[in-house]
């Protein structure tokens, strides 16, 4: 899996259920290897591994993997059982049905429905009572969705929409890379809208993957699932490479790969990506490590990360992280310039 950030928010989230004990919370962070500090700086990010780690550790705390947003615990091992079910389906549609059902046994608040409306299919959130609108439980639940269908197919699986029955948050931005560009809000039931012919794929894969990937869950689903030989991961390969003020041209990229235009657009498309959508995450990775690792001035890191000019990033900062570059260094565990 490529790696990938997460948003200071999400953190927050993870760690609400031990807000009564301090030391608890302590103990997670520290598994995790997030820094106290980082939790105050509104901008902030961890690692796609990081969060993992600290999933995990809560977990262990709570003996909950739902991070206690249910009156009944998920209780530890209850993602492997969910798993080692849904692997034994032929197809991704009736491992979806497998796993919605599974959902509807062991969580109270919640029940998961699997609908198909022609070419298109939905996956529904059903709040089962009006206390379940608590938007950190229906994205752990989408992630949890998403993320093990993606792996079961082995590629990723695009989003054509997503709706979600509380109001807009404040960080919605990182809906738009979590899930797709056409989000909605306040709507009946959250979902997420794909391709139905998606449900027809074989399940790709086996026990022994079964083992691997649970070794190294929830880190390798978080960030949204990627193919480590598929074209997306070959062009971020190509792109990390290269210094941002070089990246080629589509067309160029595509030679390069010995490929057409269009069949490295379709390539890309198929594993729910774009080229630009590409460029822009790597982008952003890439001025949050240099915002708090390096000396770098704001101008500089504009200019090197390719912007036309240092308002232009400005602007594409806020959109990333609700925040300008400036205030995230300045801000509690990040790092200010030394005169």
């Amino acid at each position: 899996m490529e790696k990938g950030s997460v948003a200071i928010v999400f953190v927050h989230a993870a760690l609400s259920g031990l807000a009564p004990q301090p030391q608890a919370v302590s103990a997670a962070l520290a598994a995790a290897g997030i820094a106290p500090e980082s939790l105050q700086a509104a901008g902030a990010r961890v690692s796609a591994d990081q969060y993992g780690r600290l999933w995990r550790a809560v977990a262990l705390a709570l003996d909950d993997e739902f991070f206690g947003q249910d009156a009944r615990r998920m209780k530890c091992g209850s993602f492997a059982l969910m798993c080692q079910a849904a692997i034994g389906a032929r197809t991704l549609g009736g491992a979806a049905a497998r796993i919605a059902r599974f959902f509807g046994i062991v969580l109270d608040d919640f029940a998961v429905v699997l609908r198909e409306h022609g070419a298109l299919a939905r996956l529904e959130l059903h709040a089962r009572h009006a206390g379940a609108a608590r938007p950190f439980a229906h994205e752990t639940l989408l992630i949890m969705l998403h993320g093990v269908l993606c792996w079961l197919a082995g590629r990723r699986i695009a989003l054509r929409e997503a709706g979600f029955a509380y109001a807009e948050p404040a960080y919605s931005a990182e809906y738009r890379v979590m899930y797709c560009g056409v989000l909605r809000f306040g709507v009946p039931q959250t979902y997420v809208v794909f391709d139905a012919a998606v449900l027809a794929l074989p399940v790709q894969r086996t026990r022994a993957d079964l083992r691997r990937f649970l070794r190294s869950a929830p880190a390798n689903f978080i960030v949204k699932y990627q193919n480590p030989e598929g074209w997306a991961a070959r062009v971020r390969r190509q792109l990390k490479r290269t210094p941002p003020t070089a990246w080629p041209a589509f067309d160029t990229l595509a030679a390069s790969f010995g490929v057409s235009v269009s069949t490295l657009r379709r390539r890309l498309e198929q594993e729910g990506q774009s080229y630009r959508a590409i460029r822009e995450q790597l982008r952003r990775d890439l001025a949050l490590a240099w915002l708090a690792d390096t000396r770098r001035s704001v101008t500089r890191i504009a200019l090197e990360l390719g912007f036309a000019d240092p308002s232009a990033f400005r602007r594409a900062f806020r959109g990333w992280t609700g925040a300008r570059p400036g205030e995230y260094r300045r801000a509690p565990g990040g790092r200010r310039l030394r005169p």
